[in-house]
């Protein structure tokens, strides 16, 4: 067959084309008077959320996501020696310590010098991207702190930026105090409505100035950038192997030649962005999820762009990274917009609010709280025993809290196989800190030193579904309980305790205190359903069940010092003056008319008889007499079938197909009620999944209830969310109170944005909003207030109303890219029940302008509860060998109270770590929202200070340092000289006094010089 000339031609013309290596300009920067286009190279790199994070990290499971974190660092730093203008930006130091571990020496070296050229910027730098709606803001301090140090300590640098760009919503407490407190100079985020997006593109007003906290102000404001659309680079510029995008082809010998449609395409792409943002620099994130696994298919395609379209000269682009984007920004001495409160709540479209992992999975939002809480006071026990280096220590604890944080971790939104891995994690990491504890408790009350300690504390991580093998012994046989309270707040504190054990016996308990003496006890049957819960889930968690069961709880209050135990003895005794009463044993008939009226204290619950509902909250004491109901309801979770663009409520999304008030199926029995000197209990069961039983103390003014809710029923086919209501005669107005991650109290007004006209298409999605200490609403006269033991979602959807969402269990995916129903079972010898949730919320209400005090010194006793030690004594030789007490400060002093001790932690290097937190905001309390006062040398009574230091919220860098190079941003509108705000003066190293404004927290580095002690070191 004859081949054409000109084929021929072409042939010839191909075979002999000069070979020609072609070198790309990429070294341009900024040029003034052009738009500059800053192209940042990244990778999100999720810790944790279709797969696990070792799974992320070596690659493994990728039938799931094709994605492996350490091809990702494996391939970057090759593709950065390449060309010394190329950058890249590094954010997860989880996936990074992994890989860092595994470098030799010389590729560390070569990373350092990357780190130290700017090619390779660490920014962010926490352990994850935490969350912002349901992480407590002592884990965000945290989990950034230990990946802060790392960094200091192996680079020498500071991270600058802020890089939360995947969270689902942004709260106030991450703009000022994991933003400018830690020393960032920006904050750049992808997730705001929808709506609020659309108007601030139209007003150029995607970057603002954000002043995040009403009491810190400008001290603590910070630029903050949201991306026009998400983080990922404009459409057509994806170049990761495989993906779609069209490459530059620059080979004229080659077909396809596209270069100048490329350069027209980022031109386009880069003045279209130019219209929605101010100034001549604009920003490309170039890189999402798991990218760079291949490094050279995205440095390649961006080497071209660069050299092709400066040729071209319309505009300028160059490698950058946030912190030149930073600079050039704030090079322009322009003003910015200001912005205030939060970006909460998050909505993507219509019918789309993620208002719904604020309470996706509810047992691991308990967990993490739970041991957030042990963690602190672990920490402080592993420094007054002076910290081990090859015995147990807090540390893993420390690492599994800090991964739990990622925003798809303790948000509910992983896999179920993801979440179990958080779990597993946190259990190891208290297994160790549990020997630590027990061994820091054991040396702390040996009268003969840490050397002679011999007693082996035991402690009960599931005293919550009333197992505790400590505690059930025999008590007839002679032997005592012992029990050793810890109390990590520094006031002395007194609480009621609630210990099971096992036998009903006929002689009464005695319970003795720290001196002797013996104190009032209460004895409380333990319900049915709290049995049954007990023997099924000790049994899923152990792998077998409970030999015994408890018969009863034993109630007594307790007085520990702060930073600081007391010891309680228990044992069968013959009937005395202080012996344990039995409760007065009282079941609602359900007759017309019938009043019960319950609380041994100051605060009473009145109930109907008849319904055997709540009706009136009455405390004398404060001359509060209101109207309270409680009820609860669930939610259809809507399957989205009937929508043009289907959209199921899931893990991340609420999204209601109507509201449905639970009826009581209780017939004969509205309500049991318990009666003793201590407390009083009312049990309802509100129907054969929900059970609930409200305290009140006698020394307390408000109403504790422990709610067991599930599994939740599916047999229609329907998911479901569970919520309770409360609702009181307050004329709300549409407005109640939310925290922010457990920090600021932040107002809301149901159907309303500040700063936009809201389109509600979502009536109760789009006014629910996180809690993470709690909710209230007020009037002019009185105020209720409502605490939570963990993360939920809650809103006023009634004025006079407020609602918390307590469990969901759901059987759509929301098509957010889990793939996966938030359906969560347990599973005990192959047979699988819908999770079963028990928690527990606390309510008050006071006259207007009283309840500040106690939502803020009950919330830190809800954060930190008491520690509890258990041992075994025979006969009385525990008194002649053991201290009965102990307080880590003066014994004559104690933080003021409107100040909390929220870090003590010996580091690794010896140097000791202090954070100290101002409780309060300015104008909350009219007594407590004043400047305070920490006398360290009565707070470190055994110890002297030989140097102190104060540093960044993180701990990376001396807080003077950090002052002078903070960026001063203008805000429009405002003169140039801002108010001042209200800060705590340097400390005096001499007078050793610590002073704290409203809002305020400072980070102390501190070397002791230790005297000596027979409790310490």
């Amino acid at each position: 067959m004859a081949v054409p000339l000109y084929l021929l031609i072409l042939l010839v013309g191909v075979l002999c084309g000069e070979s020609k290596f072609m070198v790309y300009n990429t070294s341009q920067s900024i040029v003034p008077g052009k738009l500059n286009v800053h192209l940042v190279p990244h990778t999100h790199d999720d810790v944790g959320w279709l797969k696990t994070v070792d799974q992320y990290y070596v690659g493994s499971n990728n039938s799931i996501q094709g994605a492996c974190v350490q091809n990702v660092l494996d391939s970057v730093v090759p593709a950065l020696l390449a060309d010394k203008n190329r950058k890249f930006i590094y954010v997860e130091q989880a996936f990074f310590q992994r890989w860092w571990r595994d470098q030799s020496e010389t590729v560390q070296s070569t990373v350092k010098q990357l780190v130290s050229s700017g090619q390779l910027e660490l920014i962010n730098g926490g352990m994850c991207m935490h969350d912002e709606a349901v992480p407590h803001y002592i884990d965000m301090i945290d989990q950034t702190t230990l990946g802060h140090r790392f960094i200091k300590e192996e680079f020498g640098i500071t991270p600058r930026i802020g890089w939360q760009i995947d969270p689902f919503g942004h709260s106030a407490v991450q703009a000022y105090l994991l933003g400018a407190e830690v020393g960032f100079d920006s904050l750049f985020f992808g997730r705001i409505d929808y709506q609020d997006r659309a108007k601030r593109k139209a007003e150029k007003s995607l970057e603002v100035v954000w002043r995040g906290s009403k009491s810190l102000s400008s001290s603590a404001q910070i630029f903050a950038g949201a991306f026009p659309e998400n983080y990922e680079p404009p459409k057509g510029f994806y170049f990761e192997v495989n993906d779609d995008s069209p490459v530059v082809q620059d080979d004229r010998n080659l077909f396809d030649y596209n270069v100048q449609d490329r350069v027209n395409d980022f031109v386009a792409a880069a003045l279209s962005q130019a219209n929605i943002t101010r100034t001549n620099h604009i920003m490309w994130t170039m890189g999402t999820d798991f990218k760079y696994q291949y490094a050279h298919t995205w440095f390649r395609q961006m080497d071209k762009l660069i050299h092709y379209v400066n040729q071209d000269g319309r505009i300028n682009a160059l490698y950058s990274t946030p912190s030149i984007y930073t600079d050039a920004k704030y090079a322009t001495n322009g003003s910015w917009p200001i912005k205030t409160k939060d970006f909460f709540p998050y909505a993507d479209r219509v019918n789309a609010y993620w208002t719904g992992y604020f309470t996706s999975r509810p047992a691991l939002k308990g967990y993490v709280r739970m041991m957030s809480g042990y963690y602190l006071a672990a920490r402080q026990l592993e420094f007054f025993n002076g910290r081990s280096k090859s015995g147990p220590n807090t540390d893993s604890l420390g690492d599994a809290l800090a991964i739990a944080q990622h925003h798809d971790a303790v948000s509910g939104t992983e896999k179920q196989h993801v979440a179990d891995d958080y779990a597993k994690r946190l259990s190891i990491g208290y297994k160790e800190a549990e020997d630590l504890v027990a061994e820091s408790l054991a040396c702390l009350a040996s009268k003969t030193g840490c050397q002679n300690a011999v007693t082996k504390f035991q402690q009960c991580p599931l005293l919550n579904i009333s197992y505790c093998p400590p505690s059930e012994i025999d008590l007839s046989s002679g032997k005592k309980l012992v029990v050793v309270v810890y109390n990590s707040l520094g006031w002395t504190r007194e609480d009621v305790l609630r210990i099971p054990l096992t036998q009903v016996i006929d002689e009464n308990v005695t319970v003795w205190d720290s001196s002797g003496q013996e104190i009032e006890s209460q004895i409380i049957p333990i319900s049915n359903g709290s049995l049954g819960i007990r023997n099924y889930y000790s049994a899923a968690y152990l792998g077998k069940a409970p030999s015994l069961s408890p018969a009863y709880w034993l109630a007594f209050s307790a007085s520990v010092p702060p930073l600081g135990f007391s010891t309680y003895t228990i044992s069968s005794a013959k009937r005395t003056a202080a012996a344990s009463k039995r409760q007065t044993f009282y079941k609602s008939r359900g007759n017309k008319n019938d009043i019960v009226e319950v609380g041994p204290g100051n605060l009473k619950l009145v109930y109907s008889g008849n319904e055997g509902e709540l009706t009136r909250y009455i405390n004398n004491k404060r001359s509060v007499n209101a109207s309270v109901q409680q009820s609860y309801s669930f939610y259809l979770a809507h399957d989205g079938s009937t929508d043009l663009e289907p959209q199921a409520a899931g893990a991340y999304i609420f999204r209601p197909n109507g509201s449905f008030s639970i009826k009581s199926e209780r017939q004969q029995v509205p309500l049991t009620v318990y009666r003793g000197p201590i407390l009083d209990e009312v049990h309802q069961t509100i129907n054969s999944w929900i059970y609930q039983i409200t305290r009140v103390y006698k020394g307390k003014e408000h109403a504790e209830v422990e709610f067991t809710v599930g599994p939740i029923p599916i047999d229609d086919g329907i998911g479901k969310e569970i919520v309770t209501r409360i609702s009181t005669n307050i004329k709300s107005n549409k407005t109640f109170y939310t925290d922010s991650s457990g920090r600021d109290f932040i107002e809301r007004i149901r159907d309303y944005r500040a700063d936009w006209s809201l389109q509600v298409n979502q009536p109760v999605a789009g006014n629910y909003y996180p809690i993470n200490l709690g909710i209230y609403m007020k009037d002019t006269n009185t105020e209720l207030s409502i605490l939570v033991d963990r993360s939920v979602g809650g809103s006023s959807i009634v004025d006079g109303q407020v609602e918390l969402m307590l469990h969901r269990r759901l059987l759509h995916d929301d098509s957010r890219g889990v793939a996966e129903a938030l359906n969560e079972t347990v599973c005990v010898h192959d047979e699988c029940t819908g999770l079963t949730i028990q928690g527990k919320y606390y309510l008050r209400v006071d006259p207007q302008g009283e309840a500040a005090k106690w939502r803020r010194s009950f919330g830190q006793q809800i954060y930190s509860p008491f520690l509890l030690a258990f041992a075994e004594q025979d006969g009385d030789k525990w008194e002649s060998s053991h201290v009965p007490t102990f307080s880590g400060v003066d014994a004559s002093y104690s933080l003021p109270e409107n100040v909390a001790m929220i870090t003590l932690q010996e580091l690794q290097d010896g140097k000791v770590l202090l954070r100290l937190a101002h409780l309060y905001e300015i104008e909350e309390d009219q007594d407590l929202s004043v400047m305070a006062s920490v006398e360290l040398k009565k707070l470190f009574p055994n110890k002297t200070i030989s140097k102190i230091s104060e540093m960044s919220l993180s701990a990376n860098q001396e807080r003077a340092e950090m002052l002078k190079k903070r960026l001063v941003w203008k805000v429009e509108g405002s003169n140039d000289v801002e108010p001042t705000v209200l800060r705590g003066r340097p400390i005096d190293p001499s007078e050793l006094v610590v002073e704290l404004a409203p809002m305020e927290i400072r980070t102390f580095s501190i070397d002791f010089n230790y005297k000596s002690s027979t409790s310490e070191r």
